[in-house]
């Protein structure tokens, strides 16, 4: 049996409505909650908004969004892991409208992100268990949450629901984003530190919750690169004994033109800083637990058209397991 897994970063999706309005017609605003505000507009109309560092957070554009569905669909995997989405609401919206309900099973529980965004799952396979570890915390840090995001563990289950085929840890680790306001070399320092602790996390989490023999998959954005310092917590962890899935992956089409071009197919993300030579890296991950590891036969990453990216600064990336 050939099952398809898939990870991508849906870059920020945001609720479809957006409302325009001058500030001076609103009425009243209740307590902001979790970053939800309600706003009074006239004598009846009352809309439940997002806001972010006190600006509003604005829906995905509908052509955007369209660009992302149709690489989900030109994908057809059978389980797809997903980033950066707002809430369940906006998942199943998104899978109803812009995928004609191709995924059975929705799952996705909020987490800490102030900025709103979440991790999820879509799979054609009946969903098992569901564990989220957003409340875990790093020994070095015992009274902040670890997870940025969530480490969400998922157990997918064969179609009659009699056995457990695979477990998913699906993660979106610490961005390298620095604020221009900000001593680059101090934050650049604070986001791998945090990027690493998450990292320990995920060993030591995964490690407790499935034996040595177990079939699992450690998934997701880790916004860092296979080789580096902050991923080799569970990386290079002897006891878990990962194996990359994406180390050659085949493209869907050539990556644009650019100069220089890119050193190998294995990425996801491209970043380009002002004055420098593009930077071409897989930061979006597929690693197999050693029970899976025989059973890759095939990696695959569906190539942007443009270097800004099709609905999405991230590529998407999925593999065949023959089970």
């Amino acid at each position: 049996m050939n099952i398809t897994i898939g990870t991508f970063n849906l870059n920020n999706l945001f609720s479809r409505y957006n409302f325009k309005g001058e500030i001076q017609a609103i009425k009243t605003a209740e307590t902001s909650v979790s970053g939800k505000v309600v706003y009074e507009f006239g004598d009846d109309a009352v809309f439940r908004l997002r806001t972010y560092k006190g600006k509003l957070v604005k829906g995905k554009k509908a052509e955007e969004t369209q660009k992302i569905a149709n690489r989900i669909l030109s994908m057809n995997v059978d389980v797809l892991a997903v980033q950066e989405v707002e809430d369940i609401d906006i998942l199943r919206q998104f899978n109803r409208d812009y995928l004609g309900n191709a995924y059975s099973q929705v799952v996705l529980i909020e987490g800490n992100d102030p900025r709103l965004i979440d991790v999820g799952v879509m799979s054609k396979l009946p969903i098992g268990a569901v564990t989220s570890w957003q409340c875990a915390v790093h020994p070095d840090e015992p009274d902040q949450r670890v997870f940025g995001r969530d480490l969400l563990q998922i157990e997918i289950m064969n179609s009659g629901r009699s056995r457990r085929l695979f477990t998913l840890f699906n993660n979106h680790l610490k961005s390298q984003f620095v604020d221009f306001r900000a001593d680059r070399q101090t934050a650049e320092a604070a986001n791998n530190l945090r990027r690493k602790r998450q990292a320990d996390m995920v060993a030591e989490l995964v490690k407790r919750e499935m034996r040595p023999d177990s079939a699992f998959i450690i998934l997701g954005d880790m916004n860092d690169t296979p080789d580096s310092p902050s991923l080799s917590p569970f990386v290079n962890d002897a006891e878990l004994n990962l194996s990359n899935a994406l180390a050659n992956p085949v493209e869907t089409r050539p990556a644009k033109a650019d100069t220089p071009p890119p050193a190998s197919p294995a990425w996801t993300h491209r970043f380009k800083e002002s004055g420098q030579p593009a930077r071409y890296e897989l930061f979006d991950q597929i690693w197999l637990s050693p029970a899976l590891a025989n059973h890759l036969t095939g990696a695959f990453i569906d190539r942007r058209t443009k270097h800004s990216g099709d609905g999405s600064d991230h590529d998407p990336a999925w593999i065949t397991l023959d089970l």
